[in-house]
C-alpha cells in the first residue's frame, strides 16, 4: 500500500474535521459546496421559483441539489459535467465537454428557446499549488463559463462563477462589466479561509 504524503494526510484530516463536511453528511447534501451556494443565495437572492438554472461543473451535485429545491416544481435545473454524476430527482444531467460542438448543441437544445435565468459554475482546475499554472487554468474556466452564458443566458440573466484572485483577475472583471449591469465578488464563509477562491456575481446580462 502506498504511504500517504504529509500534505495528503493533513488535507484528509482537515476535510473530515471540517464542520461543513460534517453538516453536509448529516443533512444529506452531496458536498460541502451546497453551503456556499446557500449563503450566496441568502445574500444576493439568486434563486427563485420557476427559474431555469444551468449548473456547470455540477458533480457531485451539491449546487444542483440546492438549486432544485429553490426553483420549485415549475423550475428546471440542467446540470453538466465532464465527470459522471449520480442522478438527482428532477435534475436533468448531461455528461460531456461543452467545448465539443455536439455537446454544446445538445445543451442548447435541452435548455430550449426560453433560455437560462441563472448560470452557475463551480468549475475548478486540478490545482497544482503553483500560481503560474493554476491561475491561467482558473481564468480559462471562467472564460468558458462566460462564453456559455453568452450563448444561453436570457437578457437580464445572472451568472455566478468560481474564480481565483490573482494575475488577470481584475482584467477579467473589467471585461465582464461590459456585458452586465453589475459585477461584484462574493466570498462565502463556507469557502476555506486559506483558499484564494472568490465567486464572480454578474447580474443584468446585456446582449451586445
Amino acid at each position: 500500500m502506498t504511504k500517504r504524503s504529509a500534505s495528503s494526510h493533513a488535507w484528509l484530516k482537515e476535510h473530515f474535521t471540517d464542520p461543513y463536511v460534517q453538516r453536509a453528511k448529516a443533512e444529506g447534501w452531496r458536498s460541502r459546496a451546497a453551503f456556499k451556494l446557500q449563503e450566496m443565495d441568502r445574500k444576493a437572492k439568486l434563486l427563485r421559483q420557476g427559474q431555469v438554472i444551468l449548473d456547470l461543473g455540477a458533480a457531485p451535485g451539491g449546487w444542483s441539489q440546492f438549486a432544485r429545491r429553490q426553483v420549485g416544481k415549475h423550475g428546471r435545473v440542467v446540470a453538466m459535467d465532464i465527470l459522471p454524476m449520480d442522478a438527482i430527482k428532477d435534475v436533468e444531467f448531461l455528461q460531456g465537454d461543452f467545448r465539443e460542438d455536439s455537446v454544446m448543441e445538445a445543451l442548447v437544445t435541452s435548455v430550449g428557446e426560453r433560455g437560462v435565468d441563472l448560470l452557475l459554475s463551480d468549475m475548478s482546475p486540478n490545482l497544482s499549488g503553483v500560481d503560474a499554472i493554476d491561475q491561467p487554468s482558473s481564468l480559462y474556466l471562467v472564460e468558458l463559463a462566460l462564453d456559455m452564458a453568452d450563448r444561453v443566458l436570457k437578457p437580464g440573466g445572472t451568472t455566478l462563477i468560481k474564480t481565483f484572485q490573482g494575475f488577470g483577475f481584475q482584467e477579467m472583471v473589467i471585461a465582464t462589466r461590459k456585458k452586465y449591469t453589475q459585477v461584484k465578488t462574493l466570498k462565502p464563509n463556507a469557502s476555506r479561509a486559506r483558499s484564494p477562491e472568490l465567486y464572480l456575481l454578474a447580474t443584468g446580462f446585456r446582449m451586445v
